[in-house]
């Protein structure tokens, strides 16, 4: 694995001059694991397809898959477009104009590579933007300090995608839970209590993979967990995005499915559901002949919120198989691991044999980029 540097942005390389893969971007090991094809056919490796409404769908999938594609969200197809729109104008302003929104060290917003990069010695091949819906207008002055009609149009999409977004949020929250075995009068008694939905914080970040003259040699982001609750990930119809599963070890594909998000659960989610529904691996590969965008909506706790395995999701005589942490703590632990090549998961375990799991799925995962 690759030892962490916290390099800075490497904003100078030009994506589109390139003609071969540099080795500052040139990553070992990316064919060691097969990749399948995710699409549809029904077999074992086809990433599930769920509607919202089927409630008892989505549990399965975040169970087996840790991911599944959602449909029949009711977000506007409209403005998904828009927002794709929108996203892809952001990466196509130019590098200086870019620059004056540069994410500084420790700073959580900004334009720049991917945060998780500054954690290996290799970089990645693309750009990304950090935003929070909260302070939407703010931070992009940044990009544009005059405002104008990039500006108004871009805020104005996001608002109206973030409204759509925390809906959905609370909606697929809500199935989850029920998915525990809660009724629904236990749910309101549990978000009554936890205010797990109330509390819920969002981070958005928008992602753009240039075309690759290399693309077996770039990875446009590295194998990894989301560590909040759960992600939406909303893609261009390039597809790019890979799941790891194990028996065999494999990279899966996941198709580009007009309307649909992705859905990945989260380490911290792992956690508040006692490992009944798992974080999962996943990458970002490039491609010869296509620019791909994506825009993750990333869900979480607030930061003084201590998360811990839900009594309901604890079985009958048994002790809960993770200890309570806020995200900052699990971001912490998280730093950790990624400098000894370990588990964040693994080190806030207090059940040996989900810990050894837990060990191998990391191990397996980080094969790609040892």
């Amino acid at each position: 694995m690759p030892t962490p540097s916290h390099l800075k942005n490497p904003l100078c390389f030009d994506f589109r001059a390139a003609r071969r893969v540099p080795e500052t971007h040139a990553w070992p090991g990316l064919d060691d694991h097969p990749v399948v094809d995710g699409g549809g056919g029904g077999g074992e490796d086809a990433v599930p397809v769920v509607d919202v409404g089927a409630g008892d769908a989505a549990a399965r999938a975040a169970e087996q898959w840790g991911a599944f594609l959602l449909v029949g969200h009711g977000v506007p197809a409209a403005l998904l477009s828009r927002v794709e729109e929108r996203v892809a104008r952001v990466f196509s302003l130019p590098a200086s104009e870019k620059m004056r929104a540069v994410r500084g060290p420790g700073e959580p917003c900004g334009y720049g590579s991917p945060p998780i990069s500054s954690f290996f010695s290799k970089l990645m091949w693309s750009e990304g933007y950090t935003f929070s819906p909260s302070s939407l207008r703010s931070e992009l002055r940044r990009l544009w300090p005059k405002s104008g009609d990039d500006y108004l149009l871009f805020c104005d999409v996001m608002e109206e995608f973030h409204k759509e977004m925390r809906r959905l949020a609370d909606e697929l929250l809500r199935l989850f839970l029920r998915a525990l075995g809660l009724t629904g009068e236990e749910v309101a008694g549990v978000e009554a209590e936890r205010r797990i939905g109330e509390r819920m914080t969002a981070t958005v970040h928008l992602n753009w993979y240039p075309r690759c003259p290399e693309p077996r040699r770039a990875l446009g982001l590295i194998a990894h967990t989301d560590s909040g609750f759960f992600t939406f990930v909303l893609q261009s119809l390039v597809p790019g995005l890979q799941l790891f599963r194990r028996g065999p070890d494999r990279w899966v594909a996941v198709p580009a499915v007009a309307g649909a998000f992705v859905v990945n659960v989260g380490d911290l989610f792992h956690i508040l559901t006692n490992g009944r529904f798992h974080s999962v691996y996943h990458r970002a590969v490039v491609n010869r002949d296509r620019d791909r965008v994506s825009l993750g909506y990333f869900l979480g706790p607030p930061p003084d919120a201590e998360v811990a395995p839900l009594p309901e999701a604890v079985p009958a005589g048994r002790s809960p198989a993770y200890r309570a942490v806020t995200w900052p703590e699990y971001m912490a632990v998280r730093k950790k691991a990624f400098a000894t090549g370990g588990s964040a998961l693994k080190m806030v375990s207090t059940d040996a044999a989900a810990a050894a799991d837990e060990h191998d799925d990391v191990a397996a995962a980080a094969d790609v980029h040892a």
